[in-house]
Formats: C-alpha cells, sequence, structure tokens
C-alpha cells in the first residue's frame, strides 16, 4: 500500500467517526507520547516483548505521528530525510560509528 493510500484511510477513518474535531497539534503530539509510554509498556517486564502487541502499539505510534504529519501539513517521509541530513553532519562516520557518544563529546 502506497503512503497516499494510508493517508486517505487515516483520512477517511477519522472523518467517519467525526474525530477531527479533537485532532488539535497538541492533542495529537499527547497522544504520540501517550502510545510511546504503551509501546514500551510492551518491554517492562520482557525484554522481548510480545511481537503483536509490539506491532499493534508501534502502529498507535505511527498513527498519531501521521496524523499530525497531515495536521501540520508536512511530509513525513521529506522531514525524515532532511533530519536524516541534519544528523549525518553532527554525527560523521569517522567519529561516530560504533560509539553511542553525543555528538557534542564526539
Amino acid at each position: 500500500m502506497s503512503s497516499v493510500a494510508v493517508f486517505e484511510e487515516l483520512r477517511a477513518f477519522v472523518r467517519e467517526r467525526d474525530w477531527a474535531q479533537f485532532h488539535t497539534t497538541e492533542n495529537l503530539a499527547k497522544s504520540i507520547a501517550i502510545e510511546a509510554a504503551e509501546l514500551l509498556e510492551c518491554f517492562q517486564w520482557n525484554a522481548d516483548g510480545d511481537p503483536a502487541d509490539i506491532r499493534d502499539e508501534l502502529a498507535d505510534v505511527l498513527t498519531y505521528c501521521l496524523l499530525l504529519a497531515d495536521k501540520l501539513g508536512v511530509d513525513p517521509y521529506e522531514i525524515v530525510l532532511s533530519k536524516l541530513a541534519k544528523t549525518r553532519q553532527k554525527y560523521p562516520v569517522e567519529r561516530a560509528k560504533g560509539r553511542s557518544t553525543k555528538y557534542d563529546a564526539l
């Protein structure tokens, strides 16, 4: 399924339920954090987690991220690639490879 089709499905789902009224940028950002916590909860007592639960919670996080991107009128793939380019500058391979050190301490 293409990214366009995913956005169309999300928009239809929200429209059918008249939920757009609740999808402020603030509420969507809060929902991302809440769902991310639920994803983390999958690993709370089991480092491996249940794969089905992990997929479901990851889907929830991604859904709210896509809804927020749509609300802001930004292409999620474009902003990820833009941020990746910035991060490449902060973490050059020759200094960062195999290290988890923060960029300002490399």
